[in-house]
């Protein structure tokens, strides 16, 4: 029920959605009650006349207006105020009473459907609403969370969250707002109506109800646990469905297709037993209550006509079917509240997976006083760091100072932590000793926002998206024209592909940007960093995946870049760094040699070795 709660508390911006759906549905409850009530004149009308003892018929008495007594007699008042409304638009003709009545009925019937569509209607803005906040809500904070978080989780479980489980949220949690006034006020009206007709009748059924809440109560208990184990399942189908999308080039050069069909399909199989048992479970409420309420209805039934038939009853003929009426009209909003029982408990396994999004702590969050970086004016300075992700330091007491302008080459053999130094600048993780500055300033005291603004990107993994080539490269600068786009893709080397292009930048590049090759993604890549114009460059083995004459190309494209900037570079092939300011050698997590690379290569030292073995190759 917490979960329920959290989730309501999305439906605040939508209170005059509530409010009108809230008013529509009392009525509709009230008028619901009253078109069973008001089959009593029309039951009259067609049964009752007075008989004399001897067995003829006599004319029947002139109603005439009744005196309200008071709260204990209000059934005769209002039973009695129908009866002299209708002689006055009759004048005692049955004919016309009947008619009369019939009309009552439809416009209480009218009234019932128009409020019932009218609370429809103010749903549909609450419910939308809800679930689009809530859906916006659980993107916005997993895009924020660290990269830590995310690398823990499946992408198909991120993505079972915020799509079938925020969905399946609108038809169980949000389907209950519909319950929430209505059921229990046809419940409520419907019962004072029943009371207010024979109290002894009224109590009697009480007795039953409690039974019936217990019964469908025990059956609906392991919902939660069932629809949690669903949609965990779905979230690990979802996974491999991922997976097999992003390596199926992978998947096929090895032949593996059959294995991650069989693994697809154990785990389709799994959620086809879970949905089984829980839909076979949840499928019982309804003709569990069904089955109770005939049951009660056949109690009364029993019990009522007895009462009835002995005169130890004021119940008349007519007002007993009316009563009967009444008891049939509490089986629906019941059905309809276990229903929603069995909805809050289903609904609570996704409302528990989304709020845990929700509520996990963001380590990287801004400090609350944290300032804003307008511009990098003297150097970055990595001051005593030590950084591991899980156990081991990847990175261990590391200190080095870059000059602002000047270009810094990372090199080592693979572990060595050179990239975790790039996203530890970026802040994608935080240190765990240590600090780093930027003029000074520990990049933890600066808004992450503002942090990453001085910082452009070129990874080995050129990331594109599925769209145009202008709006991929106005990623980091929106205002950017057409202008300094082409210029910047001059500066990239790949205006030459690109000016070819049927649509030239508005050209779709396709997913991950599949319809150009890896020199030219790459390419685009760098020409996106330069269209952001930061004033440090990381390069993070820009050129490492690349044949020799797009790296060429890119290489030429990345000392354009490069020129009047502070650069760190994370080099895989070192004939790509030999013109850098300084190289660091990192060898597990620390520093072994540091110089310029001729400095370096007459050391004779760990550098001169990594060359000669890319030399050799």
């Amino acid at each position: 029920m917490n979960h329920f709660l959290n989730i309501l508390k999305y439906a605040k911006p939508y209170k005059r959605y509530a409010v009108g759906h809230i008013i529509s549905n009392i009525f509709f409850a009230l008028f619901g009650t009253l078109s069973f009530v008001a089959l009593k004149p029309m039951l009259d009308v067609i049964f009752k006349k007075d008989v004399d003892p001897c067995g003829e018929d006599v004319a029947l008495i002139t109603p005439v207006k009744p005196v309200y007594e008071g709260l204990k007699d209000i059934g005769d008042y209002a039973e009695g105020y129908l009866e002299f409304l209708m002689y006055q638009f009759t004048g005692g003709d049955n004919s016309k009473a009947l008619v009369f009545v019939v009309c009552l009925i439809i416009i209480m019937f009218l009234l019932k459907n128009i409020s019932g569509y009218l609370a429809n209607y103010f749903l549909v803005f609450l419910r939308n609403g809800v679930i689009r906040d809530l859906r916006n809500k659980v993107y916005k904070k997993t895009i924020e969370l660290p990269l830590s978080y995310l690398s823990e989780q499946r992408k198909g479980d991120i993505l079972s969250r915020v799509t079938s489980d925020v969905l399946d949220l609108q038809y169980s949690f949000l389907s209950v707002l519909e319950l929430i006034v209505r059921e229990p006020l046809t419940i409520i009206f419907t019962i004072t109506a029943m009371l207010i007709i024979s109290v002894e009748l009224t109590l009697f059924v009480f007795v039953f109800i409690p039974v019936m809440g217990w019964i469908i109560s025990m059956i609906g208990k392991s919902l939660k646990r069932k629809s949690d184990r669903v949609q965990k399942e779905q979230g690990t189908f979802l996974s491999t469905l991922e997976e097999t999308l992003t390596g199926l080039r992978i998947i096929k050069g090895f032949n593996a297709e059959e294995k991650f069909n069989e693994k697809f399909q154990e785990s389709t199989s799994r959620f086809y037993h879970f949905s089984n048992k829980l839909l076979n479970r949840q499928n019982l409420a309804s003709p569990t209550s069904e089955f109770l309420g005939i049951c009660m209805i056949a109690i009364i039934l029993w019990y009522g006509g007895s009462l009835v038939l002995s005169g130890d009853t004021k119940l008349d003929g007519s007002t007993f079917l009316v009563y009967m009426g009444l008891s049939y009209n509490i089986l629906t909003p019941a059905k309809a509240i276990s229903r929603a029982l069995y909805n809050i408990k289903k609904g609570g396994a996704a409302a528990e997976r989304i709020q845990e999004i929700i509520d996990t702590p963001n380590p990287l969050k801004d400090k609350d006083n944290a300032s804003i970086k307008h511009s990098f004016d003297s150097e970055i300075e990595f001051k005593n760091i030590s950084f591991k992700y899980e156990d081991d330091y990847v990175l261990k007491d590391f200190s080095l100072t870059i000059p602002k302008g000047k270009t810094v080459a990372l090199v080592g053999q693979s572990g060595s932590g050179k990239s975790t130094i790039a996203n530890l600048i970026t802040r994608f993780y935080d240190v765990n000793k240590g600090e780093i500055l930027i003029d000074g300033v520990n990049i933890q005291d600066l808004t992450t926002k503002s942090l990453r603004a001085q910082l452009g990107i070129v990874t080995q993994d050129a990331i594109l998206f599925n769209d145009s080539i202008k709006n991929n490269l106005q990623l980091g600068n929106e205002t950017a024209t057409d202008e300094d786009i082409i210029e910047a893709l001059k500066v990239a080397n790949a205006w030459e592909f690109v000016k070819d292009l049927k649509n030239g930048i508005d050209t779709n590049i396709g997913d991950s940007g599949n319809k150009i090759s890896g020199g030219q993604k790459q390419r685009l890549s760098i020409a996106r960093a330069i269209v952001k114009s930061p004033p440090i460059m990381l390069l993070d083995e820009a050129t490492s995946a690349l044949d020799t004459e797009s790296e060429r190309l890119v290489q030429i494209a990345l000392e354009n870049m490069m020129k009047n900037r502070t650069s760190i570079v994370i080099a895989h092939r070192l004939s790509t760094i030999q013109n850098a300011d300084e190289i660091v050698v990192l060898n597990k997590g620390e520093i072994v040699e540091q110089g310029k690379h001729n400095e370096l290569i007459e050391k004779n030292g760990v550098y001169k070795k990594l060359v000669d073995m890319q030399s050799f190759e």
